[in-house]
Parts: structure tokens; sequence; C-alpha cells
């Protein structure tokens, strides 16, 4: 049997020996639906990442895949309903169309998935001076640093977005 066709057995083997079990898990926490997506995703990062035939541990090895995919998941809604939050702030003559907010939502999910490596008051910092558009004297009295480190911050933030948006 050649490479590719032990590959396919091994993928069609742990799709179908596990598929059922994480399904079940993520539905526990998950909706009928998002647990079902996730489940796929799983399967399709695993599957794309690394060699399945040496695989020892697929169950550990997926539980450990769909955890991180399901923190995205729950970040990803986190952001999605503040942006529903402060659009229901706005007045309806201003509201964004569907196609607008969808987009938006995307552009917010890339930005925070730029900024996902960077310390927590890095993130802080640039998000407070994009999002909320405070001053740099602000932010360093939020975080409590000083202006100066606030100013390096939003340097090192906007670096990492241009380097990962190359």
């Amino acid at each position: 049997m050649t490479d590719s066709a032990v590959s396919a057995v091994s993928l069609h083997t742990i799709y179908h020996e596990h598929h059922g079990w994480l399904y079940r898990r993520l539905r526990r926490t998950l909706g009928f639906a998002d647990a079902e997506d996730l489940a796929n995703d799983t399967f399709l990062r695993v599957f794309t990442a690394a060699p399945v035939a040496e695989l020892r541990e697929p169950r550990a090895y997926l539980t450990t895949v769909a955890r991180n995919l399901q923190l995205n998941h729950y970040r990803r809604k986190s952001l999605e309903q503040a942006y529903l939050d402060a659009l229901a702030a706005v007045p309806e003559p201003l509201a964004s169309s569907p196609e607008e907010r969808a987009l938006i939502l995307e552009a917010i999910d890339e930005i925070d998935t730029m900024l996902q490596g960077l310390p927590t008051a890095v993130r802080a910092a640039f998000l407070l001076a994009q999002l909320e558009g405070l001053g740099y004297a602000e932010i360093a009295g939020r975080l409590g640093v000083s202006e100066r480190s606030v100013k390096r911050y939003v340097a090192q933030a906007l670096a990492q977005c241009v380097l990962l948006a190359a």
C-alpha cells in the first residue's frame, strides 16, 4: 500500500472512530450546530497539521485542538456581542447595513487574531486607542503605566498588525 493509501485509511479510521465521541463532548457546552461545526473544524485542523498515522493518543490530541478552537469560538462570540451591543446604542438612521456589520465583524476578528500573541497591556492599549479613541495620557491612567509605555505598546501592536497583514 502506498503512503497516500495508508494516510487515507488512517484519516477515515480516525474520523469514524472519534467524530461521534468528540461531537458529544462538544455538544455538552455548545449547541448542536456549533458542536458539529467545531468537531469538523477540529478534524480539518488535525488532518492538515499532523501526520495522522503518528497520532498515538488521538482523543487527547483531538481534545486539545478542539479546546483551542472552542476558546477561539468564545472569544469571537464575545467580540461579536460587544460590537452588537455598541450597535444597539447607535441611532437607527446611523446604523450599518447587515453587509457592513458582517464586514466589520470579520475585520474585528482578524484584528483580534493579529493581536492574540501580544501581552494583555499591549492589546488593551491598542484597543483603547483605536476603538475608544482615547489619548495616551488617559490610557496610561487606566492601565497604570507611563505615557511612554503606552506609546511603545501601541507601536508594538501596530507593528504586529502590519507584520501579520503582509
